[in-house]
């Protein structure tokens, strides 16, 4: 089991003691990887603190659903512009230099216009500058990955993800405040204190790192270049992602997991509270739930996960999202136990599904152009799922369940992508066998 230490006998019969490889590259971590894997919890806290009640605070000072959804497409409209720009900025800047600003300016202070909000206006001014957090999304990810050991990939996401989720365990804190103080009262001082948080962990993980190698090389390669000619050069790099069969299909899952994601993050609440009829303090019991689901599938289900064709784990954590979909909409008022099933099957899901789509991006995209392919990609994605914030938002003013059954037929295009994503991959290696024979 995943986390917990294994008794082995060596050839000489003596009991040894074996760290499973999880927690050894934990222990073992150095560098940039250190630096930021060591760090997210500073983001993760504040975040799972007001999180569960980002939709239902907008309700209570008077936001419609159609305006949550319009809130939701801004933030996307505007996420094309910096996606796009994301690269270059992140080339001239510098990985690190450019994670610390960005950091900033995506994270604390729309935290700052959060906790004073008082209409529509604040929300999508705060969700237009969040959107900053693509040009962020960019350079940390370089930042992780670029300089680190290939053979810890997977144990450097798999950390990644159980670094939020162990902090996930906090959200439950919420409920008394709310109880206590309030709904508008207690969001608004959750914001305060993340918007601290959010500038401490930024300066932190900016002390713990340094420039990467092919950071220093693209600057200096971009040093003389403008932002426009830095630009112009995208047209080649977006040829290689078009020519690449494997990179189309990761994009197209990605784009799932990214729709699904904001339908998720606006409308689960609201549906939840309005038509399960669940008190608004009862929501913090169910990031919990979502923790330890998620932590349970890394600790039990990851270590499998290597010894199979990617394809299938893939297309079984899709079909774990679907079902717990299928329970969300099914669901009878007020009924925990069917939402705290559908909540871990969603959860289990996408501890398979997403470390599995970020290792893939590290292994297919050329290093060397890693910062330019990630802000195509982003761009794409995003043009493609900023409709959706206004789409739910309109659905479920109709109905509630209607975002969510949007959701299960974009998942069982993901079962479709990952069997066609296998498909491609086993199509490469044979030809690769044959060429080299």
């Amino acid at each position: 089991m995943l986390g917990l230490y294994a008794y082995v006998f060596q050839d000489h019969g003596a009991l040894t003691l074996k760290k499973y490889t999880l927690f050894n590259t934990l222990l073992t971590l150095r560098g940039n990887p250190r630096g930021c894997v060591y760090t997210e919890p500073l983001w993760g806290i504040p975040f799972n603190l007001y999180a569960p009640y980002i939709s239902i605070y907008m309700v209570a000072l008077g936001l419609s659903d159609k305006q949550i959804g319009l809130v939701a497409s801004i933030g996307a409209a505007f996420q094309v512009i910096f996606a796009l720009s994301s690269g270059v900025i992140t080339d001239k800047l510098g990985r690190r230099l450019t994670t610390l600003i960005f950091d900033i300016i995506s994270w604390s202070v729309p935290a700052l216009i959060s906790a004073i909000a008082m209409n529509f206006w604040y929300f999508a001014i705060a969700a237009a500058i969040n959107s900053v957090w693509r040009v962020t999304q960019n350079s940390w990810n370089c930042l992780l990955v670029e300089d680190a050991e290939k053979h810890q990939l997977n144990d450097i996401f798999s950390w990644i993800y159980i670094a939020n989720l162990v902090v996930g365990f906090a959200a439950p804190l919420a409920k008394p405040l709310i109880v206590a103080f309030n709904l508008i009262p207690t969001v608004r001082g959750l914001y305060l204190f993340a918007a601290v948080m959010f500038t401490v962990k930024a300066i932190a993980t900016y002390r713990m790192t340094e420039e990467t190698g092919q950071g220093k090389v693209r600057m200096h390669q971009t040093s003389q270049q403008s932002m426009l000619a830095v630009l112009g050069e995208y047209r080649h790099v977006l040829q290689d992602v078009l020519r690449s069969p494997q990179t189309l299909y990761l994009a197209g899952i990605m784009l799932v997991l990214g729709i699904t994601t904001l339908v998720s993050g606006n409308f689960w609440a609201i549906l939840v509270t309005e038509k399960l009829h669940l008190p608004n303090q009862d929501l913090a019991l169910f990031p919990f739930v979502r923790s330890s689901a998620m932590l349970l599938a890394f600790f039990l289900v990851t270590p499998f996960i290597g010894t199979l064709h990617f394809k299938i784990p893939y297309i079984a954590g899709f079909a774990s999202l679907i079902a717990s979909q299928v329970m969300l909409v099914t669901a009878p008022q007020q009924n925990y136990w069917v939402l705290g099933l559908s909540v871990f099957l969603e959860a289990g899901g996408l501890a398979i599904v997403n470390p599995l789509t970020d290792r893939m991006g590290v292994l297919i995209i050329d290093p060397k152009e890693r910062a330019r392919i990630q802000s195509i990609l982003f761009v794409g994605i995003i043009l493609l799922t900023s409709p959706f914030g206004l789409i739910a938002g309109n659905l479920s003013a109709l109905n509630k369940d209607l975002p969510f059954l949007m959701d299960i037929a974009l998942f069982a295009v993901g079962v479709l992508l990952a069997y066609l994503a296998g498909r491609a991959s086993d199509k490469a290696q044979a030809a690769s066998e044959e060429a080299s024979a």
